[in-house]
């Protein structure tokens, strides 16, 4: 019963948002809108020294590393310029990820005090990790300025029936906010808000199906997005408009959707000095484009006809090639299933067969 209780509230609280973030959990967007987007990727360096969890980023361990690219429409570069500028940063040791982040904002607000409310409805900052990047089993977590925090884990996307489970909590997650200005007051104008979290990789082992801690060079999916809300002051308070909401992301996702990991940037983890380690690209990433759109375009397909299609002809995507592949991709289907695959040539010269099947979940053999 709490679960469905739960949801209701969930439910309502996307609804009461005007739309836009309904769109989360909404039908099966058009792929061509997102795969001329590269993700973006940064490099995590390990760290020995001592990150105090504080909201404040002054630590010699944050001040050498560089930021990431400042956060753009959720759509993408053809959008606005978001009015207000976001970055972020990362590490690790042996204990944790840390993620830092910085949000430029003249009027810092926030109302939610629960901890696992729908952060969202306030202004918010939210972090979406896969660690195997196969777009099932990831995690979010979502802060508002006042440290309230919302920790959720996905056994799928909601776009492929999701759920969500929200009783799923982050064991040992330390978090901390600094405001530089004061909070909940319209009579000044503030700077903003920093946040730090300290995220165990205890927390992040359950289904994370890889190496945790990871190793150097490894890679996971992650991607970071702020919710910013317009507001009014009423009686001397501020006061959320009934509109829908802006969402800044640091790699854009080319639709109104957080939650289609596919999308997300790439997160490179190195023990190297800070500033010696570039992002490698991923070897399976045109496989991965390949296959993402042979779903899409499977889902569109049944759409119009009521079925999947039994050949990449019928998609119009048999003639689809790039270099690092070793082969055609094939693809097999029955009634209410299907499954595409497509052969790698992977660095170290060997094939690796990677496979994408009706539920969007992506892996190799």
């Amino acid at each position: 019963m709490k679960n469905y209780l739960w949801y209701f509230i969930w439910l309502l609280a996307c609804l009461s948002c005007g739309g836009t973030r309904w769109l989360r959990a909404g039908p099966i967007e058009d792929w061509s809108k997102m795969s001329a987007i590269i993700p973006r990727g940064y490099v995590c360096y390990h760290t020995s020294d001592t990150v105090k969890i504080d909201g404040q980023l002054d630590e010699a361990a944050w001040q050498s590393v560089p930021w990431t690219e400042n956060f753009v429409d959720i759509e993408g570069e053809a959008k606005p310029k978001p009015r207000s500028r976001t970055r972020a940063k990362m590490l690790w040791d042996d204990d944790y990820l840390y993620v830092a982040a910085e949000l430029e904002e003249p009027h810092v607000w926030a109302t939610l005090t629960q901890h696992d409310a729908v952060i969202f409805n306030d202004n918010d900052f939210e972090v979406f990790i896969d660690p195997d990047g196969d777009s099932h089993d990831y995690y979010e977590f979502e802060i508002n300025a006042l440290n309230t925090g919302w920790d959720l884990l996905l056994k799928k996307p909601y776009k492929d029936g999701g759920p969500a489970l929200n009783e799923w909590e982050i064991a040992g997650l330390k978090t901390a906010v600094h405001v530089n200005g004061t909070i909940n007051d319209p009579r000044d104008t503030d700077k903003g808000w920093t946040i730090e979290i300290a995220w165990p990789w205890e927390g992040l082992k359950q289904i994370a199906n890889c190496p945790v801690p990871p190793r150097d060079s490894d890679q996971w999916r992650i991607n970071f997005s702020r919710v910013e809300l317009d507001f009014e002051i009423v009686d001397g308070k501020y006061r959320k408009k009934n509109k829908p909401e802006q969402n800044w992301v640091w790699s854009p996702q080319g639709a109104i959707n957080m939650h289609m990991p596919e999308r997300w940037g790439y997160l490179q983890f190195s023990t190297a000095t800070v500033g010696n380690v570039k992002l490698q690209p991923d070897p399976a990433g045109p496989a991965r484009e390949l296959l993402h759109r042979i779903y899409y375009a499977q889902h569109e397909y049944r759409k119009q006809h009521g079925k999947y299609a039994t050949s990449l002809d019928a998609l119009g995507l048999h003639r689809r090639t790039h270099e690092t592949l070793a082969g055609p991709a094939t693809l097999e289907t029955t009634t209410n299933w299907f499954e595409a695959s497509v052969p790698v040539k992977m660095p170290d010269g060997k094939t690796k067969t990677w496979r994408i099947r009706t539920d969007s979940r992506v892996w190799s053999d």
